[in-house]
């Protein structure tokens, strides 16, 4: 009675979720991009593939338990000695390499479609935006636009979208499940991503990899618009939003739960994005011309110890 009871329970909690998961489809599987579509089939794939596998397994197992179970005809039974089967043995060491293969092949296709922009988006300028994860909020800069955002993005529909990320502090994972995978965002480096969003609408962005007591309010709203939509917000940030400065950014990114703002210009004017806002911006072009200015120093400091060791 007490198994029937047990059987019973474990029935009705797996109902109860099958209920609960069935009311909205679950995010991966409701991909809104091309990027978050290879992902979702590639998911599918391995699921079935497994699922397979899996079902294979169970049946193998009770055809084996019942074919040699104990019966009335032979509990006397002792089988002779073997040496074993190398037949056999090679046969279930050649099976998990095809199985793993099987899977690995799809994945690497997968995961190298998606780090570049996605097929049929090729003629298309993408649009960049660079991401600066901070305990415990994102920060959104659009280098063309000079405009920044906090917790928010705005991107224009059907266009591919250039995310360029960093840190300001612990590593942290950007995530929009409905476009893409996940990608870590690094101090002192930088990691890039490239989604499309296919269909406008408004999707939820997160952070997956615990950072703290703020982790749980790491969320941002990601809104796909039509481009002249995005246009027309842009103009608008820039007539009403006000000017980011350098004591505003530095607040910013003290730990603290903050919500939506918007501003006029980044701070990519003076930061370093690849270093994780931790130096000052350098432009390639002075910093080359420093090094040559270096070099031609260091050759003077050489040429006049020569001479004075002449002499």
């Amino acid at each position: 009675m007490k198994r029937v009871r047990s059987v019973m329970k474990l029935f009705i909690l797996f109902v109860a979720t099958l209920a609960l998961t069935a009311c909205e489809p679950l995010t991966v599987f409701d991909p809104q991009g091309p990027v978050a579509r290879n992902l979702s089939d590639l998911i599918i794939f391995s699921i079935i593939f497994m699922a397979v596998i899996v079902v294979t397994v169970y049946i193998l197992f009770g055809i084996i338990v019942w074919k040699y179970r104990e019966r009335e005809d032979n509990k006397d039974y002792e089988p002779p000695y073997e040496e074993g089967s190398k037949a056999l043995e090679v046969t279930w060491f050649i099976i998990p390499v095809i199985i793993v293969i099987a899977l690995t092949i799809p994945t690497v296709i997968t995961i190298s479609d998606v780090e570049d922009i996605p097929e049929g988006y090729e003629d298309q300028e993408p649009l960049v935006i660079h991401v600066t994860s901070a305990d415990w909020k994102w920060i959104f800069s659009y280098p063309e636009q000079d405009i920044e955002t906090v917790n928010y993005i705005n991107i224009p529909a059907n266009r591919p979208i250039h995310f360029k990320m960093t840190s300001a502090g612990t590593m942290q994972s950007f995530w929009i499940p409905s476009l893409g995978g996940q990608k870590y965002t690094m101090a002192n480096m930088q990691t890039q991503l490239y989604l499309v969003a296919d269909r406008e609408g408004e999707y939820i962005g997160r952070n997956t990899n615990f950072n703290g007591e703020g982790y749980a309010h790491m969320d941002f709203e990601v809104v796909a618009e039509s481009p002249s939509k995005f246009n027309e917000w842009v103009d608008e940030v820039k007539n009403t939003a006000n000017e980011l400065t350098e004591e505003k950014y530095a607040e910013i990114l003290q730990p603290t739960v903050i919500g939506r703002e918007t501003y006029n210009g980044t701070h990519l004017q003076w930061i370093d994005h690849a270093h994780g806002g931790s130096e000052k911006y350098i432009d390639p072009e002075a910093y080359e011309g420093h090094l040559i200015e270096n070099k031609k120093a260091d050759d003077d400091s050489v040429t006049d110890s020569e001479s004075n060791e002449k002499e």
